[in-house]
């Protein structure tokens, strides 16, 4: 995994509202990555339904959404559309995103349940891999989106 303070891969994708996502064209916006094992599955749509029941927060609190897993594309569209998830998502079919930011399962070939926040300067600030405590991605994101404001406003 990458680790804080350092520089947040930059990259290119297809979100699952078809629109061309660069995180460099994101810059003055934090970001929260999370990165998740497979769409539709049972621990997959309880923390894709957390993210998007906090969207409108992270938002207020300058941020994005981007939820990421090596699925297809047309799966991960799917799998938004049944959640209403509101923030884009990417399906990562080849993992070349997931393997940037260092999250692929090497034998299983699936991404870890990992989440990282990316300041509005591109530098990661916060680090989360919980398997099992799901809730806790959304309960440390927003405490670090909380902080980088108030540090901004200081």
């Amino acid at each position: 995994m990458l680790n804080v303070g350092d520089r947040a891969p930059d990259f290119t994708a297809t979100s699952t509202d078809n629109k061309t996502i660069k995180l460099a064209d994101l810059k003055g916006r934090h970001v929260v990555l999370f990165f998740f094992p497979k769409a539709f599955t049972t621990g997959c749509t309880i923390e894709s339904k957390q993210f998007r029941d906090v969207y409108p927060v992270i938002q207020r609190l300058n941020g994005e959404v981007l939820g990421i897993s090596i699925d297809k594309h047309q799966t991960q569209c799917d799998f938004a559309a049944s959640l209403g998830t509101g923030y884009p998502m990417i399906g990562d079919e080849g993992g070349k995103l997931s393997k940037q930011y260092d999250v692929v399962r090497p034998i299983l070939g699936i991404d870890k349940r990992v989440t990282y926040v990316i300041d509005a300067e591109g530098i990661i600030q916060g680090v989360f891999s919980h398997e099992l405590l799901i809730g806790k991605h959304v309960e440390n994101v927003l405490d670090c989106l909380q902080k980088l404001e108030r540090d901004r406003q200081a």
